[in-house]
């Protein structure tokens, strides 16, 4: 019999990977853990049940535990993220009518988010100045990575996000069809739907998450502060199935079948060489580049750099005030200590530090750590910009003034 029960929230997307191979490879039940996963559509439904107690843990959008601390959610709720579960795993797709007229206007290379966004900014003006309907671009949830890393990429590339486009919510497994029905000229998602537009027909490509921030994060674990308090062990147990579970999927060897398992109608339910193509690194044409890791380069780790980031950007754009105790609140959900507990038994390499400068690693460089060596990078944003999360007051007025 199980030592705990743990029901998990997850949306059909590759990067639930380590959720599903926790339960489906036998991870979750070496540790003790009869963990069953509850798939949903959209990630409004993945907070609320998690809000009203359905979940103990989910597969969720890495600002979105910050957004429960601050008290913007409809219900509340205090989440705790004991770990992260992986890094990239976003692209950002085009219409094939807005693609084409980017191409004729700025040609460029995908994933290239310089030239994209040169490319984009041009077909903006034109329908500007021939009086054409703002370009529709849709995002998964208001508190999401695809949200911040597009907003981001557009104003660096300088499209205003509040005034030159109109940015829309749509839940994942909808965008292919709202963006072949006309609905909507592009978006920002995780993978397989990237792939599926592609693969209809109805989109191509601009770029990814990982060209406009090198090993950025995603999605996290999170957890229910009030069970996890109740639960301690179950939450150690939970983090060493997933670490277990993360390093199976990072192994190159394992990832046909990691890519059929996912491919099953209760997880993703798309076709085993679509999903593989994110695996693979294959998202954007045939030759392998960085695009969704779930293991290497602490792809586990839960730096709390990686929520104060999340927050300079809920405060860039309006959705919360900036002071210190906010800062703070926003810092403290992310819990490296809880990590670092629950795989010191491992004798694994974690690192030493809880937050780390954004962007200053251009290549891979040994780090400090525990249990092992540890290399990481790079790490860099597409615009050169460093966060630092000691000068956080300085980078949100740098923002400001963009």
């Amino acid at each position: 019999m199980a030592d705990f029960e743990i029901a998990a929230g997850f949306i059909p997307l590759t990067d639930s990977a380590i959720l599903v191979a926790a339960r489906e490879c036998g991870f979750a039940e070496e540790e003790g853990i009869a963990l069953t996963l509850l798939r949903e559509t959209s990630w409004a439904n993945i907070r609320d049940r998690m809000a009203i107690g359905q979940f103990e843990a989910a597969h969720m959008l890495a600002p979105m535990p910050i957004a429960f601390a601050l008290g913007l959610t409809p219900l509340s709720l205090d989440v705790v993220v004991p770990m992260a579960m992986g890094l990239g795993g976003n692209a950002v797709t085009a219409s094939a009518e807005i693609f084409d007229a980017m191409q004729a206007t700025v040609p460029f290379t995908p994933p290239d988010p310089v030239g994209a966004g040169h490319a984009l900014r041009s077909v903006i003006a034109a329908r500007k100045a021939s009086g054409g309907p703002l370009l529709q671009f849709g995002v998964v949830h208001p508190h999401s990575g695809h949200n911040f890393e597009l907003r981001y990429w557009l104003a660096a590339s300088g499209i205003e996000p509040e005034t030159d486009v109109e940015i829309v919510i749509v839940p994942p497994p909808f965008m292919p069809d709202a963006l072949a029905s006309g609905q909507i000229d592009g978006f920002c998602v995780g993978e397989p739907w990237n792939s599926v537009a592609v693969s209809q027909g109805a989109g191509r490509i601009a770029t990814t998450k990982s060209a406009i921030w090198k090993s950025s994060p995603e999605k996290v674990l999170g957890v229910r502060a009030d069970w996890a308090e109740r639960n301690e062990e179950g939450v150690t147990k939970l983090v060493r199935a997933l670490y277990r579970a993360a390093k199976w999927c990072g192994d190159a060897a394992n990832h046909t079948a990691l890519a059929h398992i996912l491919s099953r109608p209760e997880y993703v339910g798309q076709q085993p060489a679509l999903i593989a193509r994110a695996l693979g690194g294959k998202v954007v044409g045939d030759v392998p580049a960085p695009f969704f890791e779930p293991f290497a380069d602490a792809a586990t780790f839960p730096w709390q750099s990686h929520a104060l980031w999340f927050y300079s950007q809920m405060v860039r754009w309006g959705q919360v005030g900036h002071s210190p105790g906010n800062a703070e609140i926003a810092r403290r959900c992310y819990r490296p200590d809880i990590y670092r507990a629950a795989l010191r038994p491992l004798s694994v390499a974690i690192p030493a530090a809880n937050a780390k400068v954004e962007g200053a690693l251009t290549a891979r460089e040994p780090v400090g750590a525990t249990g092992g060596t540890l290399q990481l990078g790079p790490d860099g944003f597409f615009d050169g910009r460093i966060f630092d999360p000691d000068r956080l007051d300085s980078y949100l007025e740098e923002q400001a003034g963009q």
